[in-house]
């Protein structure tokens, strides 16, 4: 299955115009006119999700326009897999985190990028998935005093 270039430029154009009409939507719950005092607080918002929605209009008609001229593959059957092998894991990251926590997820992941997907040495993947949590948790909760979630697990050895 190939996806062609036009398809993901018209499939992004989409999609970042889906994003302007929210942000378009959100600020004019908010007023995006002006009154006595000024532009209500929707006004300018308004008018950047307005551009967003523009931008990607002009994103579509230029893809249309030269459609005839373009059959470039953007992605193809192998390529997709390979974006998949590592899409995938970062999604079970993200539910992994959610449950038990930021710190767990971020080493399970690393750990699996390097050892399953790279190929390295298990002793290797596993010491530079403890650094990358260790180099993170000193800068988030150290430095910037930025707490991370940590779940479960970091709660039950005093970890907070």
């Amino acid at each position: 299955m190939d996806i062609s270039r036009n398809t993901m430029e018209i499939a992004t154009a989409c999609a970042t115009a889906l994003v302007g009409g929210v942000v378009c939507y959100g600020a004019s719950l908010n007023g995006i006119s002006w009154n006595e005092s000024g532009p209500q607080p929707g006004y300018f918002p308004f008018y950047i999700g307005a551009l967003i929605i523009f931008g990607s209009a002009a994103t579509i008609l230029q893809t249309v326009l030269r459609r005839a001229s373009t059959s470039d593959v953007f992605i193809d059957g192998e390529r997709l897999r390979t974006i998949v092998a590592f899409f995938l894991p970062i999604v079970v990251m993200v539910a992994i985190s959610a449950w038990l926590g930021l710190y767990i997820g971020m080493a399970l992941y690393t750990f699996y990028a390097m050892r399953m997907a790279a190929g390295f040495r298990t002793a290797t993947s596993l010491l530079t998935a403890a650094i990358v949590v260790a180099v993170n948790f000193v800068i988030f909760e150290k430095i910037f005093m930025v707490p991370l979630l940590k779940g479960p697990i970091l709660e039950y050895f005093g970890i907070y």
